[in-house]
């Protein structure tokens, strides 16, 4: 077998082994289950869930605020690695292009849900008012899920070609919907310079639509004048959160990914201690902003945001505040500063107590702040003074996630997710028809 088999090999779409098949199936299991519970939600009304008056957003705004965050984050990374070309981005590219595209998929879906009328949709659209910051949410995610496909799909082009040449004879059925999306692509000069302009472009267009995007993510909150909410800080101390989400996902998607289909070769210690840097400085950065936002109001905050503070601090949702906030992110920040918790196994654990924090850190956002609304609770029955998922909510948030992981399952599984065209080039593989290859260069 030749170096560009082994490539493809490799690299190429993969078939589902048992435990592949298994997992398969339980993410469809969760689905059905969230869609059924979703049917249910829509015949019975929003009562099936435990929201009220006070909690109208709950744990379907608490996912939606992460998906956006994360597919922010990964958007942006691969914008920034691509335009700074660091040698040691190759393997996470690719990745963070894949879930960049699922979680903003998501995030659109689970603002539907959180309708209660989702027939009534287009009136965001008819009855747009442009000092709201729901319409630019409404404007910006479309916008944002469009460029995020466009970036992952035009990289791609090369390597569908690849597939496509390569299983013409062996499974023509494969071959032909690969050519199908490699959109007759065949290396020609104009191909080649077109699609590096456009990468480039986009690259440069993601930065500051993701940056607008996690902004107004941030003012939804930020102008309700809610105690909690009411924070110049909350867009950077947003972005922030949102790095740390992202890159722990990236980590994560990326650790398993490389033990699943065998890619040490390619995806090495030495690529895991650079991200775990970047992940690193990220969880610093939040560490401070969290200073800002928790530590800096207990010397300055006026009566009802103390009561908010205590409810965070030493009441009703202190264990899980001190559990995001100490295991979830300033232990991972003291971790990755040493180099043996860079190494992959050690940093895809960190990262996924850094993720499932990230994920609990944007529930208790949202609900302790909706509980201390600006007029006591009063004349209610004594389960509107509380808030926790009920069991339709608890599916459906289950289904969310669980189509954000089949997204990237079968992205994962049929198209390479380091570029084979990259690699022959720069290996110098005679059967490289980059117009880069090294092979090239030295015959001419």
């Amino acid at each position: 077998m030749s170096r560009y088999e082994q490539l493809i090999k490799d690299l190429g779409p993969q078939k589902f082994n048992m435990r592949g098949k298994l997992w398969m199936g339980f993410l469809l299991l969760l689905i059905a289950a969230g869609v059924i519970a979703y049917i249910d939600q829509l015949i019975q009304g929003q009562v099936v869930t435990n929201m009220r008056d006070y909690v109208l957003w709950g744990v379907y705004i608490s996912n939606f605020v992460y998906f956006v965050a994360t597919s922010f984050v990964a958007a942006i990374a691969v914008a920034a690695l691509r335009l700074t070309n660091s040698e040691w981005r190759r393997p996470f590219v690719r990745v963070a292009e894949i879930v960049a595209v699922a979680c903003i998929i998501m995030a659109g879906i689970t603002i539907i849900i959180d309708m209660a009328r989702p027939d009534r949709m287009l009136n965001l659209f008819i009855h747009a008012r442009l000092q709201s910051p729901i319409t630019w949410d409404v404007i910006i995610i479309p916008t944002f899920m469009v460029v995020s496909i466009l970036l992952l799909y035009f990289p791609l082009l090369p390597d569908l070609a690849i597939l496509r040449d390569h299983y013409a004879k062996t499974k023509p059925r494969l071959s032909k919907i690969y050519g199908f999306f490699a959109l007759k692509w065949n290396w020609a000069a104009q191909q080649v310079k077109l699609q590096k302009r456009s990468v480039h472009l986009l690259a440069l267009m993601i930065i500051p639509l993701g940056l607008i995007l996690e902004s107004i993510d941030a003012y939804l909150f930020s102008t309700t004048y809610r105690v909690g909410w009411d924070s110049s800080n909350f867009a950077p101390y947003f972005i922030s959160g949102a790095m740390v989400a992202g890159l722990g996902a990236l980590i994560t998607v990326a650790y398993i990914i490389r033990r699943d289909k065998k890619l040490e070769s390619y995806i090495t210690d030495y690529h895991f201690d650079k991200f775990g840097k970047l992940f690193n400085l990220a969880l610093l950065i939040y560490v401070y902003f969290n200073i800002n936002e928790y530590v800096v109001p207990l010397f300055t905050s006026k009566k009802a945001e103390s009561e908010h503070l205590e409810t965070l601090l030493s009441g009703e949702y202190a264990l899980p505040f001190w559990l995001v906030s100490i295991a979830g992110l300033l232990l991972p920040a003291l971790l990755t500063l040493f180099k043996r918790f860079r190494k992959p196994r050690a940093l895809f654990y960190i990262a996924v107590v850094a993720v499932i924090g990230a994920w609990w850190k944007r529930y208790l956002i949202v609900t302790p702040t909706l509980l201390h609304p600006f007029l006591p609770i009063q004349g209610v029955p004594e389960s509107w003074r509380h808030y926790f998922p009920s069991l339709h909510e608890w599916l459906i948030t289950s289904a969310t996630l669980a189509m954000a992981l089949l997204i990237i399952t079968l992205l994962v599984r049929y198209v390479p997710i380091i570029s084979i065209d990259r690699l022959a080039a720069e290996e110098g593989l005679p059967e490289s028809k980059h117009p880069e290859s090294k092979h090239k260069e030295a015959a001419v």
